[in-house]
């Protein structure tokens, strides 16, 4: 999410045209749901993910027909569904296994679906999709896997959103130096905001949750805000680059779903990683 300006205009937005109240009202009906299907049945939360992560996947080759850009709809989600399922109940061998095997189907799938024309820009935009949210989201299904796997997930979603809030807060209150031209509201202030955000609470977590040591915590909230920033300037370059706004409007005062996952797909590796390797 990106980082807001302060300043409120008529009907509850910001003026940067966020409407904020409507914001905090579906953030809090999106935790609702996640927490109520992660900590009552497993499957149901990677029902979830596939759900959310398919329509961003959408709102994705929606995006790039604007520029002409063909991006078969139908493997990319059969491929998201294998690679949630396969690391879920197989791993992460499975898990490569399944994103090599439906990249070379969405490379085939272009080859006889629409002539020769604009072949190498439809297949890299395809796999480029089958990689970015699909496989990413997959890891999710890696963390949640284990006999902990609801506290691990836990521990990724809420370092993650300590980042929007940190990096909210600190950007309304004292921000002044912009990061980049990439994405114009985002600065360091918020950005120092996030960081000390995601520290605090996933050393917090870290120790509570799963008895690790304080510093593995810190760790993950660190890394957590320097890659959710990333994930926020992937899309915003995405964006830039299609000439158009939002991927979606599908949750108000938010945008897109994929306005939602950028920062939560980029943050999920290394939150896996770390969490598999020290614990």
């Amino acid at each position: 999410m990106e980082e807001r300006t302060a300043g409120t205009g008529p009907d509850g937005g910001s003026r940067t045209g966020r409407n904020l109240p409507a914001a905090i009202a579906v953030g809090v009906g999106l935790g609702a749901l996640v927490l109520g299907t992660l900590y009552t049945i497993k499957e149901l939360f990677l029902l979830v993910i596939v759900v959310c992560v398919g329509v961003g996947v959408l709102e994705l080759t929606k995006a790039f027909a604007t520029r002409g850009i063909k991006v078969p709809a139908v493997p990319v989600l059969a491929g998201l569904v294998a690679m949630q399922a396969g690391a879920y109940w197989g791993g992460p061998f499975w898990l490569l296994g399944a994103f090599a095997v439906f990249a070379f189907v969405l490379l085939v799938w272009r080859m006889f679906s629409d002539g020769t024309d604009g072949y190498v820009r439809d297949g890299t935009a395809s796999v480029f999709t089958l990689f970015y949210p699909a496989m990413l989201a997959a890891f999710a299904a890696l963390l949640l896997a284990p006999h902990d796997g609801r506290d691990r997930v836990l521990i990724f979603i809420a370092v993650t959103v300590a980042s929007d809030i940190g990096g909210y807060v600190a950007g309304v209150l004292f921000g002044r130096h912009k990061m980049t031209v990439i994405s114009p509201k985002k600065t360091w202030e918020g950005f120092a905001g996030s960081v000390i955000a995601c520290t605090l609470v996933g050393g917090w977590l870290v120790t509570w949750l799963l008895d690790g040591p304080l510093w593995l915590g810190a760790l993950i909230g660190a890394l957590a805000a320097l890659l959710a920033t990333v994930g926020d300037l992937i899309e915003s370059m995405i964006k830039r680059d299609l000439g158009i706004k939002d991927l979606g409007s599908i949750l108000p005062g938010h945008g897109g779903l994929m306005d939602r996952l950028d920062s939560l797909v980029t943050t999920l590796v290394p939150v896996w990683l770390l969490l598999t390797l020290f614990l």
